[in-house]
């Protein structure tokens, strides 16, 4: 009986469900061996060689594997079909041989399957092949690279700059193109511009919206019309004349469907469409691959297997009609040109199962399942057949002419299914026209755009007051509309725009996108907020850095020609050794240069590059230099454990900072006044955001009284009595009935009361819902609020416990059962036992029996069964 290894449980139970008793299927729980964290795991002088060891969770399921081999003489590795698949079967097998537990007549096999189905397994079993050495040494590569950047260039890193905390061989490149984005969007200067429309309308009385083209006999280009007098000039000369159509062109267009999706469209896609990030994205479409739903997620492939093209297409024709199938197949080409990416695309295992047919646990896997399912779908359906259409309309002396636009879907096609997100808005012309006619009047018409200008200056209501705003122009007849623009700067990275960039450029690799992106975040150089990403000082500090001392290892075409190096290595094209014997001979002459430099060198270097973007001149044309709150110090780059920033050289006399895209003339503080004993109270700007603060920083007063402005407060808004009354907290609400004072604060959760009685270990804390409850919360309401706290101990911020679907009443051993509705489905709760219930069971159909079996069985496997059941009628002695 053989003995199957994969990576995850979940997988194993899937396909043990396949192969039956005939097999022993067991989880290698992923990687089971790694490079030790220490320096001297990868040997330089010694030929690459590298020490690896079992980590400390692994050795009990390498244990697992090799006491089932005592029985079962026969090893199969079925681990996933890519390069990290391919090496943990390497690894597993090394580790075994190690221990002995392959033996000389120990059959070793590899088997792999880009899909968790039946037909697929058993496909996979009847061929199976040895461990792809090239696919293995390509992995060797990428190991040893990432351990040497990360282990040589990281100590650099945290001697030459205070709170940097690593940099690696993709995760800095990746982090270069956030930062590089932000200094493009800090150094862009906005232009004004201004565009003309009218509202004109047919003779039959159909109204359409046209854009000026042509002034004065010019073409316009999108800046033509600088400021508002130029823009003036025009809505007088479209209003002065008479109009007519000058020609109509309709011609046909047709759309094609995007290609099936590969692990970055993927991860761009769900970002798009659900605000999912790359790390999220995967994790989802791991667990629908491992219950055997969707192929393997890890791939550049975007080609199908024939048998799924012919599935597809039959789909379509029984949901959607045979208008809707194309004569022949869409072939889509793969552009990866080495064995691991030779994999197919992302679909479906059935095409037959649309996401409201699957059982899933999650939204998110129903949400992502519907994804790949359309887009599948999608890309072997009919092309959209469109109608585009174009209007010119011209005044008789020629001086001004105006176009329309729109289009007509003829046929929908493909996007009866599914249509592919944009990453950024771009200019409808999806309007439809009404019927227009080439030689007909076009007169402005009475409706007017009197809205639209409204809303363009600011203004609510139907009611024009003036023909003039600040950004808006509207003729006397309100047909013709000015509107004032002003060019925009490049939009910051999103997690999908990131994946594209990166893909563009052949940086990293798909498997590798999501956790890339993860660690530049884990690491706090970068954060997101409303799903952009924004660098931190930290961040930009550590990217300064290596682009000063490291550029050739943080270049674009440097890391992709590195990427395509290891592609030849996984082709078998070129030997991994000479790869890396390539890369150590210039990056450790470069480590050996860098670590001789003391920190203020390496400060100076980068103060000295910086200088243009941090000390730009000032408008009274004083030295930028120059400290503004004290006027004689000069202006320094400084490091500390949170990142980078500019401070004053009189330090400790004058303590004056600011972030690195501050303003270098603005201070930072605002004075709101002093307290009772002359203490200046102010509002300061902080990394976490506006925070008031008792006094400055001295010798005697090393830490004065602080605090941040709670959620919902805004910093312009704050004054005197506001600021004192955030330093005067905690604020003591009273004594409790049961003794102690209780109070109350903001936190790093949120607002909240604190009670500790006497013979409590620890302070009981209650989330409070309103910011202001902190300073209006009465007696009554606190003691309530901590008592509910203390009942239900282990639900923060919640008043009640979660309600159960159904109660089945009391267990023989004593305490109630409840079926409860769980994060992965219902399940049965008896006192600290909770049993999942089986699938295809509805929690309505749970008799008390069935309750009972399911946690017994349960408690039983977690050995907390402890008493005996009541159904026993002779009396029996149980062992203790």
């Amino acid at each position: 009986m053989p003995v199957v290894v994969v990576e995850s449980p979940a997988k194993a139970k899937t396909i043990n469900k396949y192969l039956g008793s005939d097999y022993t299927v067991l989880a290698s729980y992923g990687h089971v061996r790694d490079l030790p964290p220490k320096d001297g795991s990868v040997d330089t002088d010694n030929d690459f060689a590298m020490t690896w060891e079992v980590g400390n969770d692994s050795r009990k399921h390498v244990k697992a594997i090799a006491d089932a081999l005592k029985d079962d003489n026969n090893l199969i590795l079925a681990t996933d079909p890519d390069r990290e698949g391919e090496a943990i079967s390497w690894h597993l097998e090394e580790a075994l041989r190690k221990r002995r537990a392959i033996k000389k007549d120990t059959p070793v096999s590899r088997v792999v399957f880009n899909a968790i189905t039946k037909s697929a397994v058993t496909e996979a079993m009847q061929n199976p092949r040895q461990v792809d050495e090239p696919l293995v040494e390509a992995y060797l590569a990428r190991r040893a690279l990432d351990y040497l950047v990360g282990f040589k260039l990281s100590p650099v890193l945290w001697r030459k700059l205070p709170g940097a905390r690593s940099a690696g061989r993709v995760q800095s490149v990746c982090l270069r193109l956030i930062v590089e984005r932000e200094e493009e969007i800090e150094a862009f200067n906005a232009q004004e511009y201004w565009s003309v429309r009218a509202l004109l309308q047919t003779p039959r009385g159909k109204d359409f919206e046209a854009r000026l083209t042509v002034l004065g006999g010019q073409k316009l280009d999108r800046m033509s019309l600088k400021d508002s007098t130029a823009a003036e000039l025009a809505v007088q000369a479209v209003t002065s004349r008479n109009l007519s159509v000058k020609s109509v062109e309709a011609k046909p267009a047709t759309r094609n469907p995007s290609a099936p999706f590969m692990t970055s469209t993927l991860q761009q896609e769900a970002s798009r469409k659900f605000g999912m990030g790359a790390r999220q994205c995967m994790n989802t479409a791991q667990r629908l691959y491992e219950a055997g739903l969707i192929t393997y997620m890890r791939t550049d492939g975007i080609d199908m297997a024939p048998e799924a093209v012919m599935a597809t297409r039959d789909t379509i024709k029984d949901r959607y009609g045979e208008e809707y199938i194309p004569k022949s197949p869409r072939m889509y080409k793969n552009k990866a040109k080495n064995a691991q990416e030779a994999h197919e695309c992302i679909r479906p295992t059935d095409m037959n199962k649309d996401a409201s047919q699957i059982k899933v646990s999650e939204p998110d896997q129903r949400k992502l399942y519907d994804l790949i399912w359309k887009r599948t779908i999608a890309c072997q359906m009919e092309a959209a057949r469109l109608e585009r259409t174009t209007v010119d309309i011209a005044s008789d002396d020629g001086q001004v002419e105006l176009r329309a636009t729109g289009q007509v879907v003829m046929f929908d096609g493909f996007m009866k299914v599914y249509e592919e997100g944009r990453d950024d808005v771009q200019d409808d012309d999806d309007k439809r026209l009404p019927q227009i006619m080439q030689g007909e009047a076009a007169v402005f018409s009475p409706k007017g755009l009197a809205d639209q200008f409204n809303k363009a200056a600011g203004r609510e209501g139907d009611v024009i007051e003036a023909t003039r705003a600040d950004n808006a122009i509207l003729s006397d007849n309100a047909g013709v509309l000015a509107l004032q623009h002003h060019t925009q700067p490049p939009p910051r990275y999103t997690e999908a725009t990131l994946v594209k960039r990166m893909e563009e450029l052949g940086i990293g690799r798909p498997s590798t996108y999501a956790s890339v992106i993860t660690t530049i975040q884990d690491r706090e150089y970068v954060r997101k907020d409303k799903n952009r990403l924004f660098p931190e000082e930290k961040g930009r500090i550590v990217t300064i850095f290596l682009m000063n001392f490291f550029r050739k290892y943080v270049g674009y075409e440097f890391t992709a020609n590195l990427e395509e190096s290891l592609d030849d290595v996984s082709a078998g094209d070129q030997d991994y050794k000479e790869v890396l014997a390539t890369f150590w001979r210039d990056f450790s002459a470069a480590i050996a240069e860098t670590s001789d430099l003391r920190v203020s060198e390496v400060l100076d270097k980068l103060d000295a590059a910086l200088a243009p973007q941090l000390y730009p001149p000032r408008e009274d044309g004083s030295d930028p230099r120059i400290c503004p709150k004290c006027g004689t110090g000069q202006l320094h780059l400084k490091t500390s454990r949170t990142g980078g920033f500019v401070g004053c050289g009189n330090y400790p006399e004058c303590r004056y900072t600011r972030p690195l895209n501050g303003d270098s003339d603005d201070t930072g503080d605002v004075i709101l006044g002093q307290d009772e004993h002359e203490n200046d109270i102010l509002l300061r700007k902080g990394r976490f955001g506006p925070y008031v603060q008792r006094g400055e920083i001295t010798e005697d007063n090393k830490k004065p009284d602080r605090s941040s402005l709670p959620k919902g407060w805004d910093a312009a808004a704050m004054d005197l009595e506001k600021a004192l009354t955030l330093l005067s907290l905690p604020r003591a609400i009273g004594l409790h009935p049961e003794g102690g004072e209780i109070t109350s604060n903001f936190g790093r959760f949120g607002p909240y009361v604190m009670h500790q009685l006497p013979d409590e270990a620890k302070p009981v804390y209650a989330n409070l819902k309103d910011p202001n409850d902190v300073f209006e919360i009465g007696m009554n309401r606190a003691v309530e609020l901590l008592a509910e706290k203390r009942a239900n101990p282990g639900r923060r911020g919640s008043a009640a416990a979660a309600k159960p679907l159904r109660e089945m009443g009391e267990h023989p051993d004593g305490g109630a059962m409840n079926i409860m509705d769980g994060r992965y489905g219902p399940y049965v709760k008896w006192e600290k036992v909770n049993a999942t219930l089986p699938k295809d069971v509805e929690p309505k159909d749970v008799t008390v029996e069935m309750a009972i079996e399911l946690v017994n069985e349960k408690a039983a496997k977690k050995g907390t069964r402890k008493k005996t059941t009541k159904k026993t009628t002779k009396k029996k002695t149980t062992a203790k």
